[in-house]
């Protein structure tokens, strides 16, 4: 009976002891499968990796030089520049890349004062994620535009386009608690036409999902 009841006790001391030890076990892993699981992410908190569709509406202004090329009647010395405000819609898409980001972004804009009557292009964007919802990017595409000062029947002149701009969301400025990972960012941008034959300043909101 004296047996029994060290044999007893000594196998109930051994479990006692194992039990941190699953237990140990047990959390280590569910954290390691838990940190597996949400992988890497990027600097505003959301994966790493994957696609941000993203739309937008942008306003500005473009001027273009008197000896603007690409098909572009010249403007005399004596004459205004060719010139014009405008409004723009923007869809697109964002690859993020870990730090850095990949994107495709199509615009068709609308002069509303001016003599700039349509532009419609398409561009590849490039460049820097920085704190919560930040962009740093250069862009390279392809641009058509119309002017109404050579009336109705005037051609579309076409070329080359590049730019740089920079995205904030509201936390980057200081507006916390307007919007989550998907939301606003405000965009300000600066493009030309061909070899640096217009300056193209734009301003305006991107709403990305």
């Amino acid at each position: 009976m004296r047996k029994l009841l060290l044999a007893t006790v000594a196998a109930a001391a051994a479990v006692t002891a194992a039990a941190p030890a699953f237990a140990q076990d047990t959390v280590t892993q569910d954290t390691v499968d838990t940190t597996a699981n949400e992988g890497p992410r990027a600097p505003d908190g959301t994966k790493a990796f994957g696609i941000e569709p993203y739309v937008g509406i942008m306003g500005g202004w473009e001027e273009f030089d008197r000896q603007a090329g690409h098909g572009i009647p010249n403007t005399p010395i004596g004459t205004g520049k060719l010139n014009g405000g405008l409004v723009q819609g923007v869809v697109g898409v964002n690859v993020p890349l870990g730090p850095v980001f990949v994107g495709a972004e199509g615009n068709a804009t609308k002069g509303f004062k001016g003599d700039i009557d349509w532009e419609y292009g398409v561009a590849g964007r490039f460049g820097f994620r920085a704190g919560d919802s930040g962009l740093f990017y250069g862009k390279v595409g392809y641009q058509w535009v119309n002017f109404d000062k050579f009336g109705d029947n005037s051609p579309d002149f076409h070329a080359v386009s590049y730019g740089v701009g920079a995205e904030v969301g509201p936390k980057d400025i200081g507006l916390s608690g307007i919007t989550g990972n998907a939301g606003i960012r405000f965009r300000v941008e600066a493009s030309t036409f061909g070899s640096a034959k217009s300056f193209r300043p734009m301003a305006g909101v991107i709403a990305h999902f």
